[in-house]
């Protein structure tokens, strides 16, 4: 809770942390993939193994990611595994909020989706990993079929590849799809 002075009527106004926005409606997601930070970005999977939507969510700060963490996990009944990317302060709400709802959780760092899904030459250097996972998470969305993105950030882009590697980890899908494949 905050408070803000308001001028007109020499009072103090009292501000509550904005809830996270819904998701995106259609298919229950069985794995949500997180990229931790203050934004987050998120993208949700099938069962199937199929990206269902994707997004970045500006948290603002520590205490707001608290409070917003079970109700974005709220929204989804179904959801059967959580996959981190990061670690610290920023994955203990996750993490005690999947342990709480009994939802599998796996924690990972970069290196580990990364040396799955990119060829070495291309995470040399941390802004050109990023540069090549915004490539394949588009590639991810159209395979999907998924809404495809006015503006992709890098955030979101990441949790689409944190939830490929998720889904490949967990074998929903045996191996990745010949359409994602690069040669």
């Amino acid at each position: 809770m905050t408070l803000q002075w308001n001028d007109d009527s020499d009072d103090y106004t009292i501000l509550r942390a904005p809830e996270p926005s819904p998701a995106p409606r259609g298919p229950d997601p069985a794995l949500l993939a997180v990229d931790l930070g203050l934004r987050t970005g998120l993208a949700a999977y099938s069962r199937e193994g199929r990206l269902l939507w994707y997004r970045s969510h500006n948290f603002g700060s520590l205490e707001r990611l608290r409070r917003g963490v079970s109700g974005l996990l709220h929204q989804h009944s179904t959801l059967q595994q959580l996959v981190l990317e990061g670690g610290g302060t920023l994955a203990v709400p996750w993490e005690r909020e999947a342990e709480r709802r009994q939802i599998a959780l796996l924690s990972i760092q970069a290196h580990t989706w990364r040396n799955v899904l990119l060829y070495d030459r291309e995470q040399r250097k941390g802004k050109q990993a990023k540069n090549h996972a915004d490539t394949l998470a588009r590639r991810i969305i159209v395979w999907s079929q998924a809404p495809k993105p006015t503006s992709l950030r890098h955030d979101a882009a990441e949790a689409i590849m944190i939830g490929l590697w998720g889904v490949l980890e967990l074998g929903w899908l045996s191996e990745l799809p010949r359409e994602l494949r690069r040669t």
